[in-house]
């Protein structure tokens, strides 16, 4: 927020006559001189001219009736509580200086009143009470609704009020803000008979308004805290479907991994790197209705209100991804599980045998030797946690503890805390003797930061610190404490392009990026489709203590054929979803999900290799079937197909005559015809 020039900031009651005679002219079709009358104030009339605002006015339109001004406080209460202790200090240190101080909403409406008891008696005359609105449209010029409409601190003396009857008065005002996205949630002001006029009544309220935003900042962080604790096994239940929690005053602040796309499936937006506030969803607010007030993509269905200590303090948006599951929601806990189903684990949980794959695989156990920070890119999805699991096994930080934390999941403060932790006392519900952060915790091993593209520009540089000096601060503290971890980072972002566009620092992105692996998406090495349903079938048979079922050929050409924007973990869910809803001993194309199984043009021909359940097939009968499903999903083109399988197209010739497959091209090339 730019600050007005100084000159133009304070009164001078000096200038008081020649205020009153060139508001006068003003009343008369005028203009203001402006060598007397400030900026500020010659604007604030003529906005007052434009509105019609009755300049013999001597007084605020009646106050609300004490039934309706308490649901007023009740709709702002975190501003009340906020400035509960402020206001106190009010009524004692204003007592003998002939003002009050009085708290307003953000339409400018008074809530409290307090101050020196003869200057109340007297603030009656023109209704500076609570439940009297001074907006600048009904009061014209003056401290509270001028602070509104400007944004700004704002002092008004005397002549400068726009209306008569006010003209005795000097006040002083400055807006509070929301320390969530800044906007304007109230105004605090300062007023008095012009005989008190102070300049620095300007500097108390200025002050004022910055203790009630720090003690709303620290009363936000605690009951963020408190939302999410209530939350986490909710969201521990979830493994398909997108959740969303909303704080009570209805921001997003944490997401799962499945939000970001159910929520687009379901035609909405939402970022925790730009938050939205979705006001039907403020557990406080008394001007919405939250059954026609939501955004079309949300369902009132869909949330569910946290209530702590008898209050709402939240909600939790689940959002059904419909799209791609027609089963239930599963109720497995998807904790300490990678993308591709193992629960710890190196290198040999990653399966499959294209060759992009296993080039990545390579690299990463070369770059697990050393201590260099890297960045693992691919999209959603692809086992970018598997490989850094893989990279702290392989490497000399073996030892020490793996840990995760996804930087696109939390709120900008909730994600500091995250990372450096706090100390003692640092904010209002900090637990006693502080928490550890995700850097501490990781000394000694591996830190994996996924998604590090949406870490807040303004973070960069503090982790950008804690790389280049082995340092940390703890927020709230001033004594560093001595760290030492590997760096894996992961993003589907182009950091190069984020860099560019001014939302990845250069200086972040050289220290964190010193090399990089890219994985490459289930849809590039369908070849390995195969190979991974037969691991996932055998996985989630013994977890479910059952027999492991058959496979008929027509699901794994699917399969195959299926274009998976959610990769391997989809695959992940495809399959456990089967086999928990399979009737019989072989998984046919009726246990698939519609959107794998409705195709315009469905395939006939391709992975013709018998399913093996017990694992028993060879490596020469997936790379049959993986090249019979390369060959069917591109109609008999062996130039796609070469392309599908990673391998050159003379490769894939050898490959036929080595396995006798001509025929099955040519079968397949007459079924395209």
């Amino acid at each position: 927020m730019d600050m007005p020039d100084a000159t133009q900031m304070f009164s001078n009651p000096g200038d008081e006559a020649f205020v009153m005679a060139a508001w006068e002219r003003f009343l008369s079709g005028g203009e203001a001189p402006h060598s007397v009358v400030r900026h500020l104030v010659d604007t604030s009339w003529q906005r007052c001219l434009d509105w019609q605002v009755d300049p013999t006015l001597g007084h605020a339109p009646p106050p609300l009736d004490e039934h309706l001004l308490y649901s007023l406080q009740r709709s702002h209460r975190d501003l009340v509580e906020a400035s509960a202790p402020v206001m106190a200090d009010a009524r004692d240190f204003l007592a003998q200086t002939e003002t009050v101080m009085a708290l307003a909403e953000p339409a400018g409406t008074i809530l409290n009143l307090e101050g020196d008891p003869a200057t109340i008696a007297s603030a009656r005359g023109i209704q500076l009470l609570p439940g009297a609105s001074w907006n600048e449209m009904i009061c014209g010029t003056n401290a509270i609704g001028t602070a509104i409409e400007v944004g700004q601190p704002v002092q008004i003396h005397s002549a400068e009020h726009f209306c008569a009857g006010i003209k005795r008065w000097t006040c002083s005002a400055n807006a509070i803000r929301d320390p969530r996205d800044g906007t304007i949630i109230g105004v605090i002001d300062v007023s008095g008979l012009s005989e008190s006029y102070n300049r620095h009544s300007l500097a108390l309220v200025v002050t004022a308004a910055s203790r009630i935003e720090s003690r709303l900042a620290a009363r936000t962080m605690e009951l963020r805290y408190r939302l999410l604790d209530r939350c986490m096994r909710r969201l521990a239940m979830l493994a398909s479907d997108g959740a969303v929690v909303f704080d009570h005053g209805g921001y997003p602040i944490k997401v799962n991994e499945h939000a970001e796309a159910a929520i687009a499936a379901a035609g909405g937006d939402l970022s925790l790197a730009r938050p939205k506030r979705i006001l039907a969803l403020a557990a406080d607010s008394a001007l919405t209705n939250v059954t026609t007030d939501l955004p079309h993509w949300i369902q009132p269905d869909w949330i569910e209100p946290v209530i702590d200590d008898g209050r709402r303090i939240g909600s939790l948006l689940i959002v059904p991804f419909a799209q791609r599951h027609s089963t239930a929601r599963r109720v497995s806990s998807a904790s300490g599980r990678g993308a591709e189903g193992g629960s710890t684990a190196g290198f040999e949980r990653i399966q499959g045998e294209a060759p992009a794959l296993l080039d990545a695989v390579d690299k990463a156990r070369q770059i697990a030797r050393s201590h260099a920070p890297v960045v693992l890119l691919g999209e959603t999805g692809v086992g970018k946690e598997l490989f850094a699991k893989g990279i702290h096994h392989a490497s000399q930080a073996k030892e020490g503890p793996f840990i995760a934390l996804n930087c696109g999941g939390l709120s900008r403060e909730l994600l500091a805390s995250e990372l450096f932790g706090y100390g003692d006392g640092a904010f209002t519900g900090a637990r006693r003797g502080g928490a550890l952060g995700k850097i501490e915790a990781a000394n000694g091993g591996t830190l994996f930061l996924d998604e590090i593209g949406e870490m807040p520009v303004d973070l960069q540089p503090h982790f950008l610190r804690v790389l280049e000096q082995g340092e940390i601060y703890r927020l709230g503290e001033n004594a560093p404490r001595k760290v030492t971890f590997r760096l894996v980072a992961a993003t589907n972002r182009d950091l190069r392009k984020e860099v560019s566009e001014g939302r990845f620092r250069m200086d972040f992105f050289y220290r964190v990026a010193v090399t990089s692996i890219r994985i490459p998406p289930l849809r590039d090495r369908p070849g390995d489709i195969r190979r991974l349903t037969e691991y996932l079938v055998r996985k989630f048979a013994t977890e479910l203590g059952r027999a492991c079922p058959a496979v008929d050929d027509e699901v794994v050409v699917a399969l195959c054929a299926y274009s998976w924007p959610g990769n391997v973990r989809e695959l992940h869910n495809v399959v456990e979803s089967m086999i928990l809803t399979a009737g019989s001993e072989v998984l046919t194309l009726a246990d698939l999900p519609p959107e794998l199984r409705e195709r315009d043009e469905p395939i006939r021909a391709g992975c013709d290799e018998p399913f093996s359940p017990g694992g028993s097939g060879t490596m020469e009968a997936s790379e049959q079937g993986a090249i019979r499903s390369a060959i069917a999903i591109s109609r008999g083109n062996l130039t796609s197909a070469a392309k599908q399988l990673g391998i050159a197209k003379s490769t894939l010739y050898q490959k036929l005559r080595k396995y006798g497959l001509d025929r099955t091209l040519v079968e397949i090339r007459d079924q395209g015809r």
